[in-house]
């Protein structure tokens, strides 16, 4: 049984933020080599000027800056213990939430649910940490972690054994995600304001040996993306 510890992060989760889309992801990385890698980015923060304790983020991509963002990107890939996927949430706009009884937050938390339950499986544990979304997290995460135990018949809360909120500034692997995270968002969004990041999408493109915006076969384990629309807006089902 090996122990891993999964970052994750979203991008246009908000329910009015004007856009169409949401994107919720997550890095997997065994909990022996977090500290290895944590490590290896900020030594990349240092090596082109910054504060080790600097955040990156995908907000933060800049011409100045590109070729730091392509060497944390590098480092994702270049280690095979390290994994990736997201969920590609889009017609955000056309929810059907009272229909089926739920809130925004019921579906944001669904949606959730769908891009860990690929990566975990009864034979290893999990810790996950999520960025903090608002103050009223708790609830909501522990409910998410009795979810994904119980569809793995786990009822003793073992395989994921915790869930818990954290801010992004403090956890070098988070900013990883928002990263990843942030350039499908922005690919998705269509949105061509920076050539930087546009050059960085590409980059991670090509590194993925994939387009952004499409759905992976399920096999694809290293870089996986699923992309997700509401029922009867492209026939795809609703939880």
């Amino acid at each position: 049984m090996e122990k891993f510890n999964i970052y994750c992060d979203e991008s246009c989760h908000l329910p009015n933020d004007n856009s169409n889309f949401m994107v919720i992801g997550g890095i997997k990385c065994p909990k022996s080599k977090a500290y290895l890698l944590n490590h290896e980015i900020k030594a990349l923060k240092v090596k082109h000027g910054l504060f080790e304790y600097s955040e990156l983020k995908w907000n933060k991509v800049t011409e100045k800056k590109l070729d730091l963002y392509k060497d944390v990107v590098d480092l994702f890939f270049k280690y095979d213990f390290l994994t990736f996927r997201a969920v590609l949430a889009e017609n955000k706009k056309s929810l059907s939430l009272d229909k089926y009884n739920i809130s925004y937050d019921d579906w944001y938390y669904r949606i959730y649910y769908l891009a860990l339950k690929e990566m975990i499986d009864i034979n290893n544990t999990y810790n996950i940490y999520i960025d903090i979304k608002d103050t009223n997290g708790t609830m909501k995460i522990s409910k998410l972690q009795d979810v994904l135990n119980h569809t793995l018949y786990d009822f003793s809360s073992s395989t994921v054994s915790k869930i818990q909120e954290v801010r992004s500034d403090q956890v070098n692997i988070l900013q990883l995600s928002d990263i990843l995270i942030g350039a499908i968002s922005h690919n998705a969004r269509g949105l061509s304001s920076s050539k930087a990041k546009t050059e960085l999408i590409s980059y991670i493109s090509e590194k993925a040996q994939r387009p952004l915006i499409y759905s992976s076969p399920k096999s694809e384990i290293k870089f996986n993306i699923f992309r997700w629309s509401p029922r009867g807006v492209h026939n795809v089902w609703m939880l």
